[in-house]
């Protein structure tokens, strides 16, 4: 893992692959594990997690076979206890599992944040993965600030303690230079 952050994809160059006119962006209507419709619109920045607004934003494409992936599960639950109301973490498992598995694969781990099959996400994954030219490597990690703007995309998993100061960053409205 030495200097993870070298195999850093892109880190806010990508972001102007997600600044493009919004005017007739789609809204999608994602449902989690407990039943809970997430509705997210694409915004000329980033995106817009309706009800999310002024939190900081995780959205993570995950997988239940991915050892990284599966790494990355207790430094979120930590994070959503530590941040609570501040933070809002979505994860979309895009390894196959269907609604009812991932139910209880989330209960099983003891996930307290939004976990979406991808067939619940519907056409949310396709999106992503064209507006940041997402390739499918996992964990896939995109980070916005509480204005909804994209802030880190990655692909790979990020320590623990990095993505603490990156909260505390964002939640500060404090620059970040990047993530190592």
């Amino acid at each position: 893992m030495k200097n993870l952050f070298a195999k850093l994809v892109i880190l806010f160059s990508l972001v102007s692959v997600l600044s493009y006119a919004s005017n007739n962006q789609p809204i999608f209507d994602i449902i989690d594990t407990n039943n809970q419709h997430i509705k997210i619109k694409g915004t000329d920045n980033g995106l817009e997690v309706i009800g999310g607004e002024g939190k900081v934003v995780f959205v993570e494409f995950f997988g239940h076979r991915c050892p990284p992936c599966l790494k990355t599960i207790p430094h979120f639950i930590h994070l959503k206890n530590k941040y609570k109301d501040k933070l809002e973490i979505i994860a979309i498992e895009v390894q196959g599992l269907s609604h009812t598995q991932l139910q209880k694969f989330a209960k099983q781990k003891g996930i307290n944040y939004h976990v979406v099959s991808d067939e619940k996400a519907g056409m949310f994954t396709n999106y992503i993965a064209q507006r940041t030219q997402w390739q499918g490597g996992i964990p896939f990690l995109l980070i916005l600030d509480t204005k909804g703007n994209a802030q880190v995309i990655q692909v790979g998993m990020i320590p623990q303690h990095v993505l603490e100061d990156v909260m505390d960053k964002l939640l500060f409205n404090k620059p970040l230079k990047s993530v190592q």
